[in-house]
C-alpha cells in the first residue's frame, strides 16, 4: 500500500471482530511502531501487549480502580468499564519512558512514542487490520500502570485496540490543513 493510500484512507476503528490475530501480524504492528523517529535514539516507548486473559485482567485492574473512587456506583457501572478491553482481541498498551539523561525534554520522548503510535495504527490498516488509539482516565490511572508495569510518574501514551473490522468504513472528510498554515518566505 502506497504511503500516501495508508494515511489518507485510515480511520479510527471502533467495532472489529472478536477473532485472535497471528502473533506475526502483532509483531509486524509493533516493528513498525519500533521504527519511530526518536531524538538522541532512546527509543522511549514501551509495548504492553494484552490478548486473551490479559484483557480480563486489565479490565479487572480498571473495575477495581474505578470502585476504590467511586464505591457507589451500581454494579452495572464496574461490569461496563470492567469489559471495556474485551472490545478488541488485542490490546497495546503503549508508555512512555522517562528521560534517562537530563539533555533529554520528557516532550521529546512523549512525541517520539506518538509518532509510534501513528506507526502502529498505519501498519494496522495496512495489513487490513482496524484500530483505534484511546487515552481517557485510563492512561492516567495510578493502579492500572501499577498492573501494566509501568512507573506512577511515566506516562501512558494511549491503549491501541487492534483486529479485524466488522465492517468496511471511510475516513472522515477532514478540513484542509491551510486554515493551520503559515508560509514564511
Amino acid at each position: 500500500m502506497d504511503i500516501f493510500e495508508a494515511i489518507n484512507n485510515r480511520y479510527s476503528v471502533k467495532k472489529v471482530k472478536a477473532d485472535s490475530l497471528p502473533r506475526d501480524v502483532i509483531e509486524k504492528v509493533l516493528d513498525a511502531g519500533n521504527r519511530a523517529p526518536n531524538h538522541h535514539k532512546v527509543r522511549p516507548w514501551r509495548f504492553v501487549v494484552l490478548t486473551g486473559n490479559g484483557r480480563s485482567k486489565l479490565g479487572d485492574a480498571m473495575s477495581g480502580s474505578q470502585r476504590d473512587r467511586q464505591p457507589d456506583l451500581p454494579q452495572e457501572a464496574f461490569d461496563k468499564t470492567r469489559a471495556l478491553p474485551l472490545r478488541a482481541p488485542v490490546v497495546i498498551a503503549v508508555g512512555v519512558d522517562k528521560p534517562a539523561e537530563a539533555k533529554i525534554p520528557e516532550l521529546e520522548n512523549y512525541a517520539a512514542v506518538s509518532a509510534a503510535c501513528q506507526n502502529i495504527l498505519l501498519a494496522a490498516h495496512a495489513l487490513g487490520l482496524g484500530a483505534i488509539w484511546r487515552t481517557g482516565e485510563w492512561a492516567r490511572d495510578a493502579k492500572v500502570k501499577e498492573f501494566l508495569g509501568f512507573a506512577e510518574d511515566q506516562h501512558i501514551a494511549g491503549f491501541i485496540y487492534v483486529g479485524y473490522p466488522e465492517m468496511e468504513g471511510t475516513p472522515a472528510p477532514r478540513p484542509s490543513f491551510e486554515d493551520r498554515t503559515v508560509w514564511m518566505e
